[in-house]
């Protein structure tokens, strides 16, 4: 499938942001300014967390992973930042 289903979940992100419906994402994303941050922010604390025990573990680490990556593009989506830009620095680097 390979990034048609990022692009496809950044670009829900990016409608629940400015369409906000009855949902996790719009609701997160539509408190104020700094709280919406600070909540996004805080599950990304928390998720990193649950990647690192999940390795230790050796359990569940594609299932957190997901919940860490998840919770970055909705970061990213708040803060605007297209995600071509994502690509763009990942080919950026791999050169």
């Amino acid at each position: 499938m390979s990034e048609k289903i990022i692009r496809e979940v950044y670009e829900v992100l990016e409608s629940r942001r400015d369409n906000p419906i009855d949902s996790y994402t719009s609701k997160i994303m539509q408190d104020s300014d700094k709280k919406a941050e600070d909540k996004i922010l805080e599950k990304i604390a928390e998720e990193a967390g649950e990647v690192l025990i999940a390795s230790k573990n050796d359990e569940n680490l594609v299932y957190e992973s997901v919940d860490l990556i998840f919770h970055t593009l909705l970061l990213l989506v708040y803060k605007g930042i297209p995600l071509d830009d994502i690509y763009d620095e990942f080919e950026r680097r791999r050169k």
